[in-house]
């Protein structure tokens, strides 16, 4: 007999700042390549950990609309073809995501298990998490909501809790019904809790099948089940894209799956998983997660330790040097650097907030921009003039525009671009040139199959990105949507 389908549902939302300044408002955590050089991102990994479960389907992804783009990319990149990509106008939380989740996998009548994980957890035993999934199965396709509880490895006060009904005596593949769920507890009730042997962490994962989901929210949560379709059936194609239409999902309550169901079901109940899982909260836990040397030190990227121990240092550009130093974190990027007490970690979040108040860019975006046609860095900059360095893929093109108050100068430094200028096309390759005045309808695209590389030089009287009009734009965007270069 087949198995049920199993469509995985990743969560791709949190723009993740106790991890500035590596991760942004523009490319959170999930998006970057955590766990060593040239390693597959989170939310890749939390695809391909997937990989040898029985019926597992394409994926449904829940996304920021400005993170679209990157999404797409990286499931291109693991050879993965969504279900759906589906994009929220605004963050409402889990419940709604949930939702909008269960509708899309039933809207064809079909009745599926959904996977529901978040796109920026580490799992370190991926073959033991498959196992625990699979046990999950027969309480799932008889009805039961299932939810994955982590075996805690210490009294932690920064988790939410899961106790349940009965002590996990049946072994560590034995679902028991939930009795409650507890907030962040203070540490003497946590030590308490472990003790007990009833209690796990709550991770945020659950199992189900889409109608029993559903049936719980039309119970327990009708509003934000009306909000959810009014924002699906009124959504928009946006090439592979379904973006939920804003008004009817702005309407849709702010709240988390496990205050909306979980909390309140009788259905639920907790499996065991001890699996070496992070949700990455912070560069302390990043370290305790991650492989280190025999001085206690993680190191990434250009970094050389000497008599440096239990550190974790990471370069993303220049050299980073640590001598003598211990239980720090030290992470470098284009535009940033942090040295922080590993102890104090957790603590960042106030110096993005500080950043955010000030208006400060390094708050929310890095120099390097991700765009669906490549990306660019920002070199340096005046009043008057920037220089940049853009990227395009092969067969990629940036839009079909015009500047009212810059001109532009490009130098191609890699590969073969076809420039349009006013209707006229010439081909530019490697050292040569092109300039493009103020008011001049232009676009850049490659025709090559290696990646275009040039360098652009803005000159005028204002260069705010949001001095563009665009004429054709084979991505869907609009001025309004997305005032950035495009």
């Amino acid at each position: 007999m087949a198995a049920t389908p199993l469509i995985p549902v990743i969560l791709c939302g949190g723009t993740g700042t106790r991890l500035w300044p590596l991760s942004r408002a523009s490319y959170p955590k999930q998006y970057w390549a955590l766990s060593g050089d040239g390693e597959s991102t989170l939310l890749q990994q939390t695809q391909q950990r997937l990989n040898g479960l029985d019926g597992l389907g394409s994926p449904l992804l829940i996304c920021n609309e400005d993170h679209r783009f990157i999404v797409a990319e990286q499931m291109r990149q693991i050879d993965v073809e969504p279900n759906a990509i589906l994009l929220e106008p605004m963050g409402r939380n889990t419940a709604p995501a949930v939702t909008v989740a269960a509708l899309q996998a039933t809207a064809d009548g079909a009745d599926p298990l959904l996977l529901v994980l978040a796109a920026d957890h580490v799992i370190r035993d991926a073959s033991h998490f498959r196992a625990v999934v699979e046990a999950g199965r027969r309480p799932a396709e008889e009805g039961r909501l299932v939810t994955f509880g982590i075996v805690p490895t210490a009294p932690e006060t920064g988790y939410g809790y899961i106790e349940a009904a009965q002590p996990f005596s049946g072994g560590p593949l034995q679902d028991v019904p939930i009795a409650r769920f507890v907030e962040k507890p203070d540490r003497a009730t946590a030590e308490t809790f472990l003790s007990t042997g009833r209690f796990t962490w709550n991770s945020g994962m659950f199992l189900f099948r889409a109608s029993a989901m559903l049936a719980e929210l039309e119970r327990l949560s009708p509003e934000v089940v009306s909000c959810c379709r009014a924002a699906l059936e009124q959504d928009t194609a946006d090439l592979d894209f379904l973006r939920l239409e804003r008004e009817a999902f702005a309407k849709c309550p702010n709240i988390a799956i496990d205050v909306a169901v979980m909390e309140k079901t009788e259905l639920g109940t907790v499996l065991p998983l001890d699996a070496g899982w992070s949700d990455v909260g912070s560069w302390s836990a990043l370290w305790e997660t991650s492989d280190r040397d025999g001085n206690g030190n993680v190191l990434q990227g250009r970094v050389i330790s000497e008599g440096s121990r239990n550190c974790y240092l990471r370069s993303e550009h220049r050299l980073v040097v640590g001598l003598g130093v211990e239980n720090l974190v030290v992470v470098e990027t284009d535009d940033a650097v942090l040295i922080a007490d590993r102890a104090r970690a957790q603590e960042i979040k106030k110096v993005v907030k500080q950043l955010e108040t000030d208006g400060s860019p390094e708050g929310k975006a890095h120099r390097k921009i991700y765009r669906p046609w490549g990306h660019y860095t920002s070199v340096v900059e005046s009043s008057r003039w920037q220089v940049k360095r853009i990227s395009v893929k092969p067969g990629a093109s940036l839009s079909l525009q015009m500047h009212h108050h810059r001109a532009e100068h490009w130098v191609v430094v890699r590969g073969t671009a076809v420039v349009e200028r006013d209707g006229e096309q010439q081909l530019l390759g490697e050292n040569q040139s092109t300039y493009i005045p103020l008011g001049c309808r232009h676009r850049l695209s490659n025709p090559g199959k290696i990646p275009v590389e040039l360098i652009e030089v803005q000159s005028g009287t204002y260069l705010g990105e949001d001095d563009i009009v665009r004429f054709e734009d084979r991505y869907g965007r609009s001025d309004q949507r997305i005032p950035v270069q495009s």
